[in-house]
């Protein structure tokens, strides 16, 4: 007999997308062609996460320390980003897909702005689904925007509540399950805050070839784990 799951089906997962220029070394294409297919990965991950019963899903799309990348990757990975969020914006509707952005604005193109802030006005009224992606995003950032905007409002002592809804989206919950790709086991700068009492589960799997069958596979690992947060 099978163990019954101890966990139901997460309602936030959330996700490093990594592996990207490994991919693209492996068949000695540019790295650019590994965020293309990466792009593609992020369509099926969508579906499967609707698919399985998720309501949230949160992908590092960009982090502040990307921009240490050459330039052209960059300006790459901007254009790619327009056009997806163009065309995730014309399948919200259909889908009831409710996009938001977190991060910090400055210094993203203009146009990435723009496109931003189209995506996120024009799906703010659905509620089947939220995607949530993480660009120009760094958690220690993060807190520190919390704390300043608490100092501005003349905060003299701050409590754990108070940096919880200061933070880039503070009506969305903590995130049951992390997700990370390649074989890599680490955090690297992402919801360092959220993730006090997350699950993880590290795929080998590099982003690109990352599909419906790997998203299972985290789902039943996770829906196996004793949760305690923090107790026995």
């Amino acid at each position: 007999m099978s163990e019954t799951p101890a966990n139901p089906v997460p309602q936030h997962v959330a996700i490093i997308m990594d592996g990207n220029g490994r991919w693209a070394k492996e068949r000695r294409l540019p790295r650019l062609a590994g965020h293309n297919a990466g792009a593609k990965a992020v369509e099926r991950t969508l579906k499967a996460a609707q698919k399985a019963g998720v309501k949230i899903l949160t992908l590092y799309a960009f982090s502040t320390e990307n921009w240490a990348r050459p330039a052209d990757e960059i300006d790459g990975l901007f254009k790619l980003l327009e056009q997806t969020l163009s065309r995730y914006t014309k399948e919200a509707e259909k889908y009831g897909i409710r996009l938001l952005v977190s991060g910090a604005k400055e210094p993203l193109p203009p146009s990435v702005l723009e496109k931003i802030e189209y995506a996120v006005t024009s799906t703010a009224a659905h509620s089947s689904f939220t995607l949530n992606l993480a660009l120009n995003y760094g958690a220690r950032q993060e807190i520190v925007h919390a704390v300043n905007a608490l100092l501005r409002e003349g905060k003299k002592e701050i409590t754990m509540q108070d940096i919880s809804q200061h933070l880039y989206q503070p009506d969305l919950p903590d995130p049951e399950l992390i997700i990370r790709t390649s074989g890599e086991e680490r955090l690297s700068n992402f919801l360092l805050w959220q993730a006090a009492y997350s699950e993880f589960y590290f795929s080998p799997v590099l982003w690109p070839d990352f599909d419906e069958a790997e998203f299972e596979k985290s789902i039943a690992a996770y829906r196996t784990r004793k949760r305690r947060f923090g107790g026995v």
